[in-house]
């Protein structure tokens, strides 16, 4: 009877595998993405009430502080944390002659690698494919001279960052993180990809409540 019960299971098992949809399948590129958190374990959220987020973003390119930028998506971002922030019972502070609990920076990293790739080796690959044969010119391989190409990629990434404006460590001139999000992955600086990684870090964040 077990014997039976076991290849009854395992039949339906089988038929369920074989008829689901492969889920990778049906991702979108955000869905693709990958978002990570951190924060500083030893401080409660509790005890700050008010935040601000900087009015404009700053570019990192190449681990190189490249400027600041106001662009439509900065902006989108800028405005959906602020929302999250609000959702989570924190006040956002708009007197800019008032300095806030917590201080919110938005970064754009991006990073751009050129590297070059040989071709000799490539085609010797197909040598096989091509029959010298058919032109009287039996045990002759094809030679093709060699040759390099150069390519670029550009990888980018969104870095969310609080900072403690409370407690200021002036021994040391810093202010001290208190938390970070950060999201890699393709089309990185769409717009439409902005309510999924700013669900996504506060998702990952439930400590995250005033």
């Amino acid at each position: 009877m077990k014997k039976y019960t076991f290849l009854v299971v395992s039949f339906f098992l089988i038929l369920i595998t074989g008829c689901r949809k492969e889920p990778l399948d049906n991702m979108t590129l955000a869905e693709s993405n990958v978002y990570i958190t951190q924060y500083d374990n030893t401080i409660d959220f509790g005890n700050y009430s008010s935040f601000r987020v900087a009015d404009s973003a700053s570019v990192i390119s190449n681990g190189q502080f490249a400027g600041r930028s106001r662009t439509a998506f900065d902006a989108s971002l800028a405005d959906a944390v602020t929302q999250a922030m609000i959702a989570k019972g924190f006040r956002q502070e708009t007197n800019p002659a008032v300095t806030p609990d917590i201080g919110i920076n938005i970064s754009k990293l991006i990073d751009s690698y050129t590297g070059v790739v040989s071709y000799d080796n490539y085609w010797g690959a197909y040598d096989s494919y091509w029959d010298p044969y058919s032109w009287g010119y039996g045990g002759y391989n094809y030679y093709f001279p060699y040759s390099f190409g150069v390519y670029t990629t550009q990888e980018g990434a969104v870095s969310i960052d609080m900072v403690d404006l409370q407690h200021p460590d002036a021994a040391q001139n810093r202010l001290n993180s208190l938390w970070t999000g950060l999201a890699r992955g393709s089309g990185i600086f769409e717009t439409n990809n902005i309510n999924l990684m700013v669900q996504s870090f506060f998702a990952q964040s439930p400590y995250l409540q005033q």
